[in-house]
């Protein structure tokens, strides 16, 4: 079972001047470290239009508290009919020999058909500034993955540039009862730039857990940990939930030892969702969105004990 988690509080919420692709939410929060205890918060925020690109905060994450506010975006969404058009979701980093990398999922909205994503790669240099690596889309749409792709989380995990991905993938946007289902698949790299996807790594149930995103992954002694947040299909707005698995390929669903849940009331009571987990100074801790999907900021949470 795994050890809950203590909320700390809403680190971070738009306010204030801002700019105008910046102007609302801060969904989907990325910690990369600076020094000491201070982290680069990377998040996607909204334009008013609804369409989202890459703001940052530098916080302290031990004392929570705000350190410097980047008030430009440090990536926008792309033109018209490129492949992130409409919005950039971020999803982790990772580090191979031919480079550091930031992947996200790119949103495109097209007047005439249903909303869609496939993922894409921002290279990152030593001053953390982002920039679109390639022409067109890192991961595309294929007859493995034909619908919509989403949320990508990169993780190092063997001898030299070995890499694992684990990253959404639609079967259909209606399961039945009105709600799509998106499944969380996985994928290998022997260097991080050429992956073979290797099919479902999180069962999904409909009417219980069907609409999946934003996976976070943590390797340790017993094995390999993901959080995620998800929807059932009955309404219920987004939790975060919780899978183990011995080898990361195949996973259990344990739901029930998420270890965290919406409070009673305030900035994360109706909905939480976009987890990013993360170990400092030997404790782990939880970056997450609540409510109206980032739109109340994001907050941080440390699990008991560690």
């Amino acid at each position: 079972m795994t050890v809950p988690w203590k909320k700390l509080g809403c680190l971070y919420c738009p306010g204030g001047d801002r700019h105008p692709k910046l102007l609302t939410h801060a969904a989907n929060p990325l910690a990369v470290p600076l020094a000491g205890d201070t982290y680069r918060v990377f998040y996607s925020g909204r334009d008013d239009r609804q369409r989202s690109s890459v703001g940052a905060v530098d916080i302290d994450i031990v004392k929570r508290r705000v350190l410097h506010e980047h008030f430009a975006p440090l990536f926008e969404h792309g033109p018209a009919g490129s492949f992130y058009a409409d919005g950039v979701s971020i999803g982790n980093c990772y580090e191979t020999s031919f480079g550091h990398y930031m992947l996200f999922m790119g949103w495109q909205n097209p007047p005439d058909a249903h909303w869609r994503g496939e993922i894409g790669r921002l290279a990152v240099d030593r001053d953390l500034r982002l920039a679109l690596d390639g022409d067109g889309a890192f991961m595309s749409l294929d007859a493995v993955d034909p619908v919509s792709l989403s949320y990508p989380w990169v993780m190092s995990d063997g001898p030299g540039d070995r890499c694992r991905m684990w990253y959404g993938s639609t079967l259909t946007w209606d399961g039945g009862n009105g709600e799509m289902v998106h499944v969380i698949r996985h994928a290998s790299s022997e260097d991080g730039n050429r992956w073979r996807r290797e099919g479902a790594a999180v069962p999904y149930e409909v009417d219980k857990a069907q609409a999946f995103s934003r996976p976070t992954v943590l390797k340790d002694a017993q094995g390999y940990h993901m959080w995620f947040s998800y929807r059932s299909g009955t309404g219920q707005t987004y939790r975060i939930g919780y899978a183990s698995s011995e080898n990361g390929s195949d996973w259990t669903l344990r739901l029930e030892e998420a270890g965290i849940e919406v409070s009673k009331e305030g900035w994360d009571a109706e909905m939480i969702e976009y987890p990013f987990v993360f170990e400092h100074g030997g404790s782990r801790y939880m970056l997450y969105n609540g409510n109206g999907y980032g739109k109340s900021g994001f907050g941080l949470a440390v699990q008991d004990g560690s």
